[in-house]
């Protein structure tokens, strides 16, 4: 019979042991999300996968913010982040430090994920808005556009769950 784990049994890090730990070389790039929630999610996600950090751009929220930490449960305290006003100076940033720039959208020869290949750098991911995307600009700097298949008939996922589908696939 199947029994669920305990905490214990489940041997998570503890919030210091995950800062101190060697990190999965990815950069979540959030391109001006809404949702406070989303924000949220992104922070436990990014834990979750040991993800390197999160850029917050333009009008995504940043910590603290009770709206962020409902979703976040503690992960803003171990999850390094950082703020850009624009979603350009990120770019900048990673680019001169040699990031390959992938953005997760619908676009005119956009890789499927499960056929994109994994660079061997640096990798940083832009998510768009909830409802535009990811910025024109942004895409057109990028080294490759990401799509996820989808079957049903709406044309998008949730950005949160967006990112959890992207970082399994680039970490399985």
């Amino acid at each position: 019979m199947n029994e669920k784990l305990s905490m214990q049994d489940l041997g998570r890090l503890s919030s210091d042991e995950f800062k101190a730990s060697q990190k999965n070389n990815i950069i979540l790039v959030l391109d001006n999300i809404r949702s406070l929630n989303n924000v949220g999610s992104a922070f436990r996600t990014a834990d979750a996968f040991l993800i390197e950090a999160i850029y917050l751009c333009g009008v995504t929220g940043t910590p603290p913010k009770p709206e962020i930490e409902k979703t976040a449960l503690g992960a803003t305290e171990t999850v390094s982040w950082k703020y850009f006003k624009t979603t350009q100076e990120a770019i900048n940033e990673l680019k001169s430090n040699n990031y390959y720039i992938a953005s997760i959208e619908q676009a005119k020869d956009s890789i499927m994920l499960n056929q994109f290949q994994k660079p061997q750098q640096a990798l940083a991911l832009v998510f768009g808005n909830e409802v535009y995307g990811v910025e024109q600009e942004i895409i057109n700097q990028s080294h490759a556009c990401i799509e996820i298949p989808q079957f049903g008939t709406k044309h998008s996922f949730n950005v949160s769950v967006s990112m959890g589908i992207v970082l399994w696939e680039m970490l399985r």
